[in-house]
């Protein structure tokens, strides 16, 4: 079972790491994977959230985006990728057919993807807390998950079992902590 379960996602990998070369990804989808490429989007979500609700309301809604964060990242990087220590796919040379590294490989392990821990964790809480401000627009935030999250497959950097594990770790977290998050807001604006 487990020796099917990674040759589908050795293939899934190559399908997506090769098959979909071409020109117009191979810009977009590494530039999708950079933080700082979404640095303004960040700087408007936050701005939003301290024009929209009181100063002590935007505290306890960035404090808990920024714990739910640290939380996806330290169990994804400290906890799960020591445990399994699953290499990456870039570090595989006996890979056929070898692997299109599109960025530089780093260190560190695999599984999971902490790139979607984190962007899956931050989309479940914008949609747990904000979900009903936000209606048809909540789907644009797991969409942009789900981009920076290929990417990494894109760029040679991880497996698709590696993105579906950091996705349900990061949906877990967000949500729980949207939640949360959603409880600490007295005054009725945010329910």
């Amino acid at each position: 079972m487990m020796e099917t379960l990674l040759h589908w996602d050795s293939s899934i990998f190559h399908w997506i790491n090769s098959g979909w070369s071409n020109p117009v990804f191979d810009f977009l989808l590494p530039a999708a994977r950079n933080k700082y490429v979404w640095l303004p989007l960040y700087v408007f979500c936050i701005t939003w959230i301290l024009f929209n609700f009181t100063l002590k309301q935007g505290s306890i809604i960035l404090l808990f985006i920024t714990v739910s964060i640290f939380a996806s990242d330290t169990i994804s990087s400290s906890l799960i990728k020591k445990q399994v220590q699953r290499p990456r796919p870039c570090h595989e040379q006996q890979m056929i057919p070898p692997v299109i590294g599109r960025v530089p490989c780093g260190g560190g392990y695999s599984f999971t993807s902490s790139h979607a821990a984190n962007h899956f964790c931050l989309a479940a809480f914008l949609v747990t807390v904000f979900g009903k401000y936000m209606r048809r627009w909540k789907h644009i935030w797991w969409a942009w998950a789900a981009m920076i999250s290929i990417a990494q497959v894109y760029v040679g950097l991880h497996y698709p079992l590696d993105i579906i594990g950091g996705a349900i770790l990061g949906m877990i977290i967000g949500s729980s902590m949207g939640i949360l998050c959603r409880q600490q807001i007295r005054d009725g604006i945010l329910t």
